[in-house]
């Protein structure tokens, strides 16, 4: 056999792979309806876990490098993925970090909905005008957002997934304003907070905005060249506007964790986090009690927080993450008997932990 009847060989493969990835797509868009009709979880790591062990399974099988088809079908499930377009309800203006968070998320076909309030992004799902919503939940420089921890108590939503982005901030203006005709610079408190080393030696004023790239936006409508904004480097591309700085943000380790927040949190994947909210009763060593229920049944706790309640002065609830789900036998045994120590507790939800930043 020649050359040219391998090739041949090789076409006649490669058109095959195609149509076989078509139907696989064409599947893939049938699995996006029913978990739309059925408000199926928004992440089965379990399924896609189960995915991947079998092909690479099949590899060895016949003589293939597992790793090489572990990547090929990334690769594959993320395309598969994209097919399912998702509605996300987002705050801020496009290219705010949320929505970005959506898009790599969900993929490019993401239909993503800005509102200008996280209030908006929550009643759009609540509401089903989208069937999730991206929120931002604390950044690792400035802390906790009390507004999403706010809507989270009273909400019925429940988080379904957590995500982590590097957040990386420039200067933004429009095309004939230079870094010294800058006077005034907007962006949302967070941004300013976190370019303070930066904004100190421009003596600009510094205007808060209720969204990174809803500022990029405003100057360039409202044609400010005195004017320039802080968001991403995304959002000066949407917007056709200069970047004069890029990475401006006073610390590289600057992440944001963002919770996929929908109707239902997501089942059991064998590597999980859950969020609860609760208020320990007044009396001596009451929170030590809830938080030994947990150190007893070895349950790893990676976040305690208090806010105020907003009812009264100086009481508080408190904001959990623990390690595992809240389906685990020891996750709801340790809940049931914290309850003895609490005036109320609230799950939040469950779903699957991020993996770690290498």
């Amino acid at each position: 056999m020649n050359l040219s009847d391998l090739r041949k060989q090789i076409d006649e493969l490669d058109a095959e792979l195609v149509k076989l990835m078509a139907k696989r797509l064409e599947v893939s868009d049938q699995i996006g309806k029913v978990k739309e009709e059925t408000n199926s979880p928004v992440q089965d790591l379990s399924r896609e876990s189960e995915v991947l062990n079998r092909v690479q399974s099949l590899a060895r099988s016949l003589g293939l490098d597992p790793q090489d088809i572990e990547s090929l079908y990334q690769e594959i499930l993320f395309i598969s993925k994209k097919q399912q377009r998702f509605t996300v309800a987002f705050q801020g203006a496009a290219g705010a970090y949320s929505e970005e968070t959506a898009l790599k998320i969900f993929g490019p076909n993401t239909l993503a909905l800005p509102y200008e309030q996280l209030d908006g992004a929550f009643e759009a799902v609540e509401k089903g005008m989208a069937r999730f919503a991206v929120v931002p939940v604390e950044n690792s420089l400035e802390g906790s957002i009390s507004r999403t921890y706010d809507l989270l108590f009273d909400s019925n939503l429940m988080v379904a997934a957590e995500h982590e982005l590097r957040v990386s901030h420039c200067l933004i203006a429009n095309p004939e304003t230079t870094l010294e005709g800058v006077k005034t610079i907007y962006s949302h408190p967070q941004a300013l907070g976190q370019c303070q080393s930066f904004l100190k030696h421009l003596r600009a004023e510094l205007i808060p905005a209720y969204d990174t790239a809803g500022s990029v936006k405003m100057i360039k409508e409202k044609h400010l060249l005195d004017g320039a904004a802080i968001a991403s480097e995304r959002a000066a591309v949407i917007y056709n506007m200069k970047v004069l700085e890029r990475e401006i943000e006073d610390n590289i380790n600057n992440y944001t964790r963002f919770f996929v927040l929908a109707k239902q949190d997501s089942a059991p994947s064998g590597n999980d986090k859950t969020s609860v909210v609760f208020a320990v009763k007044h009396e001596a060593g009451a929170l030590y009690d809830f938080i030994k229920e947990l150190a007893s049944r070895k349950i790893n706790m990676t976040k305690l927080e208090s806010r105020p309640t907003r009812l009264k002065p100086w009481e508080y609830n408190f904001y959990l993450d623990i390690e595992g789900h809240r389906q685990d036998e020891n996750i709801k045994q340790a809940l049931a008997k914290a309850e003895d120590h609490v005036i109320f507790m609230k799950v939040l939800g469950s779903y699957p932990k991020m993996k770690k930043r290498i």
